[in-house]
């Protein structure tokens, strides 16, 4: 499983420009040879089937081995989220400057306590 992992070498990140900025500032931001990024700015003006695409044009892409989504965003569409099972790339909810983080609504933490037999 790892060598099919190998080439998995990027971080996306979907959030508020706040989050989305200090991410790019710490170096996770690129652009491949098509012009695609591995980030996106959601503020009030995003359809919401451009956030849904994006996601799953993130799960697509065999470049990337996290997807960084702040939980205020992963709210809009949890549908989706709620959907996707797979490992890679891995899903993980953050805070946002504006919103706290509220584990009750974070997807991969309900999954784990349910594993474990924990919570609901």
């Amino acid at each position: 499983m790892a060598q099919l992992q190998k080439d998995r070498t990027l971080i996306a990140a979907m959030g508020d420009e706040d989050s989305v900025t200090g991410l790019l500032l710490a170096g996770i931001g690129h652009m491949d040879s098509k012009q695609k990024a591995n980030f996106l700015v959601v503020d009030a003006k995003t359809p919401l089937p451009t956030i849904e695409a994006t996601f799953l044009e993130y799960t697509q892409r065999k470049d990337i081995a996290i997807i960084l989504i702040t939980q205020q965003v992963a709210d809009e569409i949890r549908h989706v989220l709620d959907d996707y099972h797979q490992a890679f790339p891995t899903v993980l909810e953050i805070p946002s400057k504006d919103k706290p983080y509220d584990p009750s609504k974070d997807s991969v933490l309900k999954r784990v306590q349910k594993i474990f037999g924990e919570g609901s």
